[in-house]
């Protein structure tokens, strides 16, 4: 988790500069939700970061992809430095899903390959179940349909809701260090799960209510019925150990279960070496996955 979050650090202070560079454009597309960069030819990319996160996690991937794709980079609104706007209200993931499709269609994008980190990931798979024609892959990096369904595949809404409900207010009322020290302080037995929900994930700071309300939203929702609805072929990529003394190590297993209901069997890629954020902590790894991926 240390190495994730010094990972992270490195990857935002690369973000800043990828965001202010001349190679990238802002996409004319408006929206109350999301705001898109653009960069490279190609056929069409989008990359959707995770909670709390903006584009600057993709730095380094979409050094490597603009020469071969045409990169469209997502950011939610309150997080980073972004202002909440229509996202200060109500529910989050919905809706950012909602934008990202008329985004699709406003830009009038040919079939994009998604990738998604964590909540990106959700809203990823949310995206290609509501539009299964206009999406052609999708990757999900070390993310679930239910996350809790990383702690244990039998897992039901009703164990998770009473910590989500916490993990909102800590959030909402205290800030991320009240969020982990609540979950020590309930005993929590998250294994694999733990840095995604409550520990590297990539917190890049934002709006405290948004960030609430995503991070409720990312411990409660549960998109496993709805992955039959999926027509593209899903590659899921997630952090993996071979010592048996890490939590990690248990994540092939997990990950597997979680996407059990794809109407097609997903392609698994564990990259060793990683935790959550994969693309920081294994850029090789992860990169070689991606290239299998958009292969």
């Amino acid at each position: 988790m240390v190495e994730s979050r010094r990972g992270f650090l490195a990857g935002a202070l690369a973000g800043a500069a990828l965001a202010s560079s001349p190679a990238w454009g802002q996409s004319a597309f408006a929206s109350q939700r999301v705001a898109v960069q653009t960069r490279g030819r190609g056929p069409d990319l989008i990359l959707i970061p995770g909670l709390a996160s903006t584009a600057a996690v993709w730095s380094r991937t979409a050094d490597r992809l603009a020469g071969q794709r045409r990169l469209h980079l997502v950011s939610v609104r309150g997080f980073g430095d972004l202002a909440p706007q229509a996202n200060a209200r109500g529910a989050v993931m919905a809706a950012v899903a909602a934008e990202i499709r008329r985004y699709i269609a406003e830009a009038d994008l040919d079939r994009p390959a998604l990738i998604g980190h964590s909540m990106g990931g959700q809203l990823a798979l949310r995206v290609a179940a509501d539009a299964p024609a206009r999406v052609s892959r999708v990757m999900t990096v070390d993310s679930s349909p239910f996350f809790p369904a990383l702690i244990s595949p039998q897992a039901t809404l009703g164990d998770v809701e009473p910590i989500a409900r916490v993990a909102y207010q800590a959030v909402h009322f205290l800030g991320e260090e009240a969020l982990r020290a609540g979950g020590r302080g309930m005993g929590l037995d998250l294994g694999g799960a733990s840095d995604a929900l409550f520990g590297a994930v990539g917190w890049q700071g934002g709006d405290r209510a948004v960030l609430a309300q995503a991070l409720y939203e990312v411990m409660t929702v549960d998109l496993r019925r709805r992955l039959p609805e999926i027509a593209a072929p899903v590659t899921v990529a997630y952090g993996w150990s071979a010592d048996r003394n890490s939590p990690r190590s248990r994540a092939d297993a997990l990950f597997r279960a979680a996407y059990a209901r794809l109407r097609r069997p997903a392609v698994f890629e564990p990259i060793q070496g990683a935790e959550h954020m994969v693309m920081i902590d294994q850029p090789a790894r992860f990169h070689a996955a991606v290239d299998r991926f958009l292969a």
